[in-house]
């Protein structure tokens, strides 16, 4: 695996969180929330420490002023509303979902009386929450110790090819380092997202996509138990929800042509989403935005077509009849159905080199899977702050925090927290540096979540580089760049939700 990055720095890490059905998908593309609902039952098994489930409240707004039988058609729109979940129901049982409920508005108001109090009622729905950065960086690590070879902050150069033209491997390069390397292969696989197209450009192949962009704001802090859907000026449904420590409001689809490598977020982005969530919850205003981040989906093509409309499943191109075999370019897809994804394209790779082995990964469990969590053995003699950090690095790591226990006991000093709003402690810190893929001080915030709390790394990443610098043998020269690096990337996130901000 050559990474141009980190891993999970494109839209795998900047999506909105959920292994969801996609119960929008059910009014254009069916298939898509039947794969995700399935797929996600299956990642529930393979990765249980990184799930959590996100009771959701969906209100039914009352319809535009105007008409002569209101309370007649009050009636039949609530009702319009519950059908359709009820349709989602039939899929619930794949990813152990509950059924929806069907709300009065006095019920609604009560679970959460911060709902716009002018709503006809509220349906009821649950999706599953999950750290999409750790459960990239799991795969990978599980790749690793099944003889994978993995290599970050390294970029493709060139294909090779043979005299025929077919692509039989590639030429890398270090973007550290600067070192080259030429690696041989009976297939390569172009997975990279929205650079899919530029990326199999190289080897003369060629597709197309429809790079869409997604915005989303991030708050230091639940605002509400319940996610709730919303709905923005232009029909397009997005989410608030409590993920993690914070909160997401999120995410604009619009066409990018921009910058794949810099996707930044606008002030008037902003303004979009916390338009549509005013409608629905009018005191967001009160609450301090602590940043955003940004992700471009790796679309499949369609002319005439809305951005919300284009269809959400995936592709595997051979790109034999262009001339140039040897060569597979995935694309589109959604996190929520990425083990799916994964197995039909390594079907297709095993297929050609041979390989009768049936695939398991939807029963062979990802690294901190293997073992049930016994939290409670963990932190029985431990104070609430120190319990409350084992519990959040359980999440992250499952089975394989007792690696850290281990060495916090043989050195407590070790036990200190680095990032108190997580809270992520030293050894934490230390683990992921050695035996995560780690290379830069950003990429521990993929690991561990360092950094993302309301301080945006301003109380942490001091420590958190000395650590770093300890661990990889840094000088202070170079620890102090991956400091600045890593400050300025957590302001960029910031600029958006800034008032004023040019």
């Amino acid at each position: 695996l050559v990474e141009r990055n980190d891993l999970a720095k494109g839209a795998s890490g900047a999506s909105t969180g959920m292994i969801h059905g996609g119960i929008r998908y059910l009014r254009y593309d069916v298939h898509t929330t039947k794969m995700a609902c399935t797929d996600s039952g299956f990642i529930q098994k393979i990765a249980p420490h990184l799930l959590f489930r996100i009771p959701f409240l969906v209100p039914v707004a009352r319809p535009p002023p105007g008409s002569h039988v209101k309370t007649l058609f009050d009636i039949v729109y609530l009702e319009l509303a519950e059908v359709f979940f009820e349709a989602y129901d039939k899929y619930q049982p794949l990813k152990r979902g509950k059924p929806h409920t069907r709300l009065t508005r006095e019920e609604a108001l009560a679970l959460e009386p911060g709902l716009n109090p002018n709503i006809l009622g509220a349906v009821t729905m649950d999706e599953w929450g999950i750290d999409p950065m750790r459960l990239v960086v799991e795969n990978a690590i599980d790749a690793t110790e099944n003889s994978a070879i993995v290599k970050t902050y390294t970029e493709l150069v060139a294909f090779s090819k043979d005299a025929a033209g077919k692509v039989v491997g590639v030429v890398i390069e270090d973007r550290i380092g600067g070192q080259r390397e030429s690696h041989s292969a009976p297939l390569v696989v172009n997975a990279t997202g929205a650079w899919g197209p530029r990326t199999a450009a190289l080897a003369g192949a060629w597709y197309r996509l429809r790079p869409g962009k997604g915005v989303h704001i991030v708050y230091p802090h639940r605002i509400s138990n319940f996610g709730i859907a919303m709905d923005s000026a232009d029909g397009r449904q997005m989410f608030f929800l409590p993920h993690e420590n914070g909160t997401i409001v999120g995410t604009t689809d619009d066409d990018y042509y921009g910058d794949l490598d810099n996707p930044r977020a606008t002030e008037d982005e902003v303004k979009y989403i916390l338009q549509g969530a005013r409608r629905v919850f009018p005191s967001i205003d009160k609450h301090r935005m602590s940043r955003t981040y940004v992700g471009i989906r790796p679309t499949l093509w369609a002319w005439a077509k809305n951005e919300d409309r284009l269809s959400r499943e995936h592709e595997i191109y051979d790109h034999a009849p262009q001339g140039v075999p040897g060569l597979l370019s995935v694309c589109g897809g959604k996190l929520a159905a990425y083990r799916q994804l994964a197995e039909e394209v390594s079907n297709v790779v095993a297929a050609r080199v041979g390989n009768t082995t049936p695939c398991s990964t939807h029963e062979r469990p990802l690294p901190g899977a293997e073992e049930k969590v016994d939290l409670d053995a963990w932190t029985r003699s431990l104070t609430a702050r120190s319990r409350l950090g084992v519990a959040r690095m359980a999440f992250r790591h499952g089975a394989r925090t007792t690696r850290m226990l281990e060495a916090i006991a043989a050195d407590p000093r070790q036990g200190a927290h680095t990032c108190r709003c997580e809270p992520v402690c030293e050894a934490e810190v230390r683990y992921a540096a050695k035996a995560e893929l780690t290379t830069r001080l950003v990429d521990v915030r993929r690991r561990t979540r360092l950094g993302m709390g309301a301080c945006g790394g301003t109380r942490c990443l001091a420590r958190a580089s000395q650590l770093l610098a300890e661990e990889r043998a840094l000088s202070p020269a170079a620890q102090l760049v991956e400091l600045g690096d890593a400050m300025t990337a957590r302001f960029i996130g910031r600029r958006p939700v800034l008032e004023g901000a040019n």
